[in-house]
């Protein structure tokens, strides 16, 4: 028997086939079906966007905020550097220029207390991230945004769920983006939705999620034909993922609530391993609900974190690190980063390890993680 612990595991919540099945017999398996339809009512009824449309990934998702802002070349866009490269893809693929802010060393969220140095008469938006589904401050960065005329972009491709006080993520930008790829708390394999909070981008968007036709209007019988009338392309997932996706939004609560659990166990059974090692546990601010999305530590240093990975390994246990500093990337160094421009993120990314964290990872094998990673605290005690 392989008792592998992997880190993450594809979930079914029950219905994913028999919805399938049925889009495949109403005979509209392409973009904009009724489990389409479905899945977006849920989300503005959860997020209380004015609109939100599903896309084939949280990237194209990102890509058409860059397009509806008009990002063209010459204006700049303030991401976090740690974060994942479609953030950044996003709007360099419109000729914006990225300028990287370190991030907070509690929450690993944008630091919003140097925003104001970023900020240009060039600046076109700001991208949080909210990471591992804890929210950003956004009191202070929808402030500075008002206060210089710029656009938020909220990437809450961790989010979903999540909540800053007592508001859903993804509510607050003037856009919210959202992943359903397979490591997300609700996936169908690869997709995303692009969540619209100001009524005046809705029509455009739909005009550019339909390849720049009015396909939308005409199927709602507004026009008698349509036609090419802007730039756009094909952002539509066809509705069988649509009906693999409402499945699991169907079971919404119960995905959650399993979720909530395993991320409380590992909070209470680390505490404790935590403290003796100098390593950190996430850190929710009094004002956040978290999605749930993910768990880490943060190791004292490289050289424990690669250790400890390694340990963990060895047990049949995988784990992974995440995200390598954007800034000081090949791509980022071309852009004019360089190394020590984000000290957090450059830490942070040599020391943060991911823990086995899916919906259905069982209690028992989530304790097996805990006692190792304590075993592995007493086996360096003993080589010393």
């Amino acid at each position: 028997m392989d008792d592998q612990i992997p880190f993450n595991r594809s979930f079914l919540a029950g219905t994913e086939f028999a919805n399938i099945q049925n889009a495949i017999l109403a005979s509209h398996t392409s973009g904009d079906g009724s489990f389409t339809k479905k899945c977006h009512d849920f989300l503005e009824r959860l997020t209380g966007t004015k609109k939100a449309l599903l896309t084939t990934s949280c990237t194209h998702a990102l890509e058409m905020a860059a397009l509806l802002l008009d990002i063209k070349p010459g204006d700049e866009v303030i991401i976090p550097s740690f974060t994942f490269v479609s953030t950044a893809n996003a709007f360099a693929l419109r000729g914006a220029k990225l300028i990287f802010v370190d991030i907070r060393p509690d929450t690993l969220n944008l630091d919003e207390s140097l925003l104001e140095s970023k900020i240009s008469r060039k600046t076109k938006a700001i991208v949080p991230v909210h990471y591992a589904g804890i929210g950003c401050e956004m009191d202070s960065i929808l402030s500075i945004a008002s206060d210089h005329g710029v656009a938020v972009v909220e990437d809450n491709a961790h989010g979903l769920f999540g909540k800053y006080r007592g508001e859903p993520l993804g509510g607050f930008g003037t856009f919210g983006t959202q992943s359903f790829h397979e490591t997300k708390n609700f996936s169908c394999g690869e997709g995303g939705a692009l969540l619209i909070n100001d009524e005046r981008y809705v029509a455009r968007a739909e005009v550019l999620r339909e390849k720049g036709t009015n396909r939308s209007r005409f199927f709602r019988g507004q026009v008698d034909k349509y036609s090419w009338v802007d730039i756009g392309s094909s952002y539509l997932p066809s509705d069988i993922l649509a009906a693999f996706l409402f499945a699991q939004f169907e079971a919404w609560q119960t995905i959650q609530d399993k979720r909530k659990a395993i991320w409380n166990r590992y909070m209470s059974g680390l505490k404790d391993w935590a403290a003796k090692e100098g390593a950190t546990l996430p850190t929710v601010p009094r004002e956040c609900d978290p999605s749930y999305h993910l768990f880490y530590v943060v190791l004292p240093s490289q050289e424990r974190r690669d250790a400890f990975i390694s340990f963990l390994r060895s047990k049949k246990i995988n784990t992974v690190f995440h995200y390598l500093p954007l800034h000081s990337s090949e791509m980022g160094l071309r852009g004019g980063g360089k190394l020590g421009d984000c000290p957090v993120t450059e830490y942070v990314s040599d020391c943060l390890v991911r823990l086995p964290f899916f919906n259905d990872l069982t209690e028992r094998d989530q304790d097996r993680v805990i006692e190792s990673i304590y075993y592995f605290q007493k086996s360096a005690r003993e080589v010393v």
